[in-house]
């Protein structure tokens, strides 16, 4: 049997058998952590994986099964003897080699002497034999023909370990092989088993602590485990690495002006910069030292790429274009995707790439718990980007060429901001422009970042083949007073705002008379919030006629009418029947209940093409909110859909120019609809109406009459109603604009 020595160092568990003194083996339990543990331990677990046992937690006694097995093929014999116990090795494991056999026979033959000696009867040898049989079949077969060889097979295990568990091991042990136990509660327990540590020895640890909280060969097993799919996942290591911004003095462009050579010396790195710039040192220079910095890239050889606002979404043909499957787990879609990587002309620009990707991505997969598809998508994102870019930045690369990226405004959204991270650990030098100032999405340790307290509005990089626009200082002086006297200060410039949401005031009659002259910005529930203007306007009925009096009723209503206003007397404002060139194309414009805006646009019968694109773009916007809100009865029960939007694109060229004419801060445009017969109004009619509510006009009804009109058409009530005064019949309108006030109040009769 084999020997218990002592160990100079921990590197000595990993001694071949004829190197180490007297052919010894070694029993150590560690009951302490330092670092130099911890990397002994990993090793050591390694080294026992490949040939030994791993023990997490005690050994579980044996079940009735294991004993049912070992009955039906040992019987119930026991003897007493080191023979018996030999042959029933021989049997019962016969991988083991003759000198194994005798080795684990007579120590085990030692181990039931000493508990016979400690006054167990031979019932109770028995069953620890039996116990020890089943142990050594079910938990150690695959290392007992090892022992004894030169690699010393090797036990690890962990906890508190009961008395026969220890009488195992040390049985083992004496039979060819290392142990070390982990004691992470200290040696007390194990003292009471082994109070002269006869059978194992404690290591001695200088400078030792208690072991970290949580460790465990479970989570050494985890480690090891992940390393392995790593190393899997990423194949073969790219030889060189990026220095990223290590080397940068911080002064934003001039670094990235640096030349190459000048950046470091190390073969095992290229030097690159990843900057984002926020503010602008001086607005009147800066256009004009960003376009000397494209010229300065482009005279020394560097190749640029630029994109405004936003890098372009991939194509679908892009991303057609990417291989892909149905991925049950993060790393097997990885593993998939990155294989779309190609970068022939330099294999180790490949290797670069796709450790790139899969950094990112797993980065992005511990930051973001999203499920699997929105990670698969930002995966394909990253891909379709990297392909489409990867000629210009890397077409022909050597070491140690940087090119540069450069990213005009702040990272929109998270995509985004992964290809840019991407970017960053390639051999590019990647540049964030954000000269509004302001958060982007881009959060990043490597990120170096340059503020600026002044802030400028740029929309494009300024290049030679795209037209460089460079601002005078008076210019950029009025940007800076325009930006005083215009936001939250109660004043506001010409047509300051391009969108606006309509809120509908709740309203006495008599107050319709005071707010119709009175500008937007002073009425109540006016606000500005985020760029978009909420107006409050007028949307009501006038039902009856106040006291009777034809004269006075006329009277009121002539006091509306102003240069804002347009007025319908004769009923059917839209004729039905009239020829409208757009019903023959409203069912292409609108799918699935959204208004197709750029179809539209592009079509040769579009009639609102001359209009300000602000213009353009807002009353599509509010056509499609008239088809979320369905305020008119029929749509999506009859087609009633395609009436709205033929008749919205069809509007009289009247309303069309009021439409162009708003200014949503001052006065509102205006209709006045009256109404003094039977008919009921037509359904173009209560659309457009309904429509122009939403654009922002004060819009009254006058129905002498007090008939149903509109609100046939309406689903709900959508105005308000005054009920003024007793209905009157038959009336005729009067020639309300051109009717002197004076000759009204002279004869005090209506038309």
């Amino acid at each position: 049997m084999f020997e218990h020595k002592k160990i100079r160092t921990l590197d000595d568990f990993f001694e071949k058998l004829d190197g180490r003194p007297g052919r010894g083996v070694y029993f150590y339990r560690i009951c302490g952590y330092t670092q130099e543990v911890g990397r002994f331990v990993r090793k050591y677990y390694q080294a026992a994986g490949r040939s030994g046992v791993i023990l997490e937690g005690k050994i579980p006694n044996p079940n009735e099964k294991n004993l049912s097995y070992y009955q039906e093929i040992m019987g119930g014999d026991f003897q007493f003897s080191q023979g018996f116990i030999s042959a029933s090795l021989k049997k019962w494991l016969p991988r083991m080699n003759d000198g194994q056999r005798e080795n684990v026979a007579a120590s085990m033959y030692d181990a039931l002497a000493e508990l016979r000696r400690a006054g167990k009867n031979e019932n109770m040898l028995k069953n620890a034999y039996i116990k020890f049989m089943c142990w050594l079949y079910y938990k150690f077969e695959r290392m007992v023909n090892l022992l004894g060889n030169q690699d010393v097979p090797k036990i690890l295990c962990e906890g508190e370990v009961g008395r026969y568990e220890l009488t195992l091991l040390s049985i083992l042990s004496r039979a060819g092989c290392d142990i070390a136990l982990l004691q992470y509660r200290g040696d007390e327990n194990y003292r009471k088993l082994d109070a002269a540590s006869e059978l194992s020895d404690c290591l001695e640890i200088p400078g030792g602590a208690g072991f970290p909280e949580g460790f465990c060969l479970g989570k050494i097993r985890e480690e090891i485990q992940s390393a392995l799919r790593m190393e899997r996942l990423y194949g073969q290591r790219p030889q060189i690495q990026n220095c990223t911004n290590a080397w940068i003095a911080g002064k934003g462009l001039e670094d990235i002006r640096t030349a190459v050579g000048a950046r470091g010396s190390d073969a095992r790195f290229f030097y690159n910069c990843y900057c984002q710039i926020n503010g602008v040192e001086d607005k009147l220079t800066y256009l004009n030292e960003l376009y000397q910095f494209q010229l300065e890239l482009k005279n020394a050889g560097r190749k640029l790429v630029i994109v405004n606002g936003g890098v372009p979404r991939p194509t679908m043909e892009e991303i057609n274009g990417v291989r892909r499957k149905n991925y049950k787990d993060q790393e097997q879609m990885l593993m998939d995707l990155s294989g779309n990587i190609s970068h022939t002309a330099n294999s180790e620009l490949q290797r670069l790439m796709i450790q790139a990707f899969l950094d990112v991505m797993r980065m992005e997969g511990e930051r973001d718990a999203a499920n699997l598809n929105q990670r698969t998508n930002k995966a394909v994102y990253l891909l379709c980007w990297l392909k489409r870019y990867q000629g210009t930045l890397f077409g022909g690369w050597k070491m140690p060429d940087i090119n540069c990226f450069v990213h005009m405004g702040a990272c929109r959204d998270g995509k985004e901001a992964l290809f840019l991270q991407l970017l960053a650990r390639l051999p590019v030098d990647v540049l964030i422009l954000n000269p509004e100032g302001g958060e982007g999405s881009l959060q990043d340790d490597l990120l170096y970042q340059v503020n600026y307290v002044e802030t400028l509005s740029v929309r494009e990089f300024p290049q030679e083949e795209t037209g460089a626009h460079m601002g005078t200082a008076a210019y950029h002086a009025e940007r800076e007073l325009d930006s005083l006297m215009y936001q939250d200060t109660g004043m506001y410039r010409e047509r300051q705002y391009g969108k606006a949401n309509v809120v509908v005031l709740q309203t006495m009659y008599e107050e319709i008379k005071l707010l119709w002259n009175e500008e937007l910005k002073y009425r109540p529930n006016f606000s500005t919030v985020e760029g978009v203007v909420n107006i409050p306007v007028i949307f009501a009925k006038v039902s009856g006629v106040k006291g009777g009096q034809i004269s006075q009723y006329w009277q009121s209503i002539r006091e509306l009418i102003t240069e804002d206003a347009y007025v319908v007397k004769n009923p059917p404002f839209i004729d039905a029947s009239a020829e409208n060139p757009m019903k023959a194309h409203a069912v292409e414009f609108l799918k699935n209940g959204k208004v197709h805006k750029s179809k539209i646009k592009s079509h040769p019968k579009y009639p609102y093409g001359y209009l300000r694109e602000e213009a353009q773009d807002y009353i599509l916007e509010k056509l499609q909110m008239l088809i979320d809100r369905k305020s008119i009865r029929g749509m999506f029960q009859n087609g009633t859909e395609y009436t709205v939007v033929s008749t919205i694109l069809n509007l009289p060229m009247e309303i069309v120019r009021m439409i162009q004419k708003f200014d949503f801060t001052k006065k509102n445009p205006k209709l006045l609809y009256i109404h003094t017969g039977e008919a009921v109004i037509s359904l173009e009619d209560s659309i457009v109406t309904a429509f122009l509510n939403l654009i922002g006009f004060d819009i009254v009804f006058f129905v002498p009459t007090g008939y149903e009109t509109i609100e046939k058409h309406f689903n709900g009530r959508i105005m308000e109603e005054h009920q003024i005064g007793e209905y009157v019949y038959d009336l005729r309108t009067p020639t309300l604009e051109s009717f002197p006030k004076w000759v009204d109040k002279i004869f005090k009769r209506g038309r």
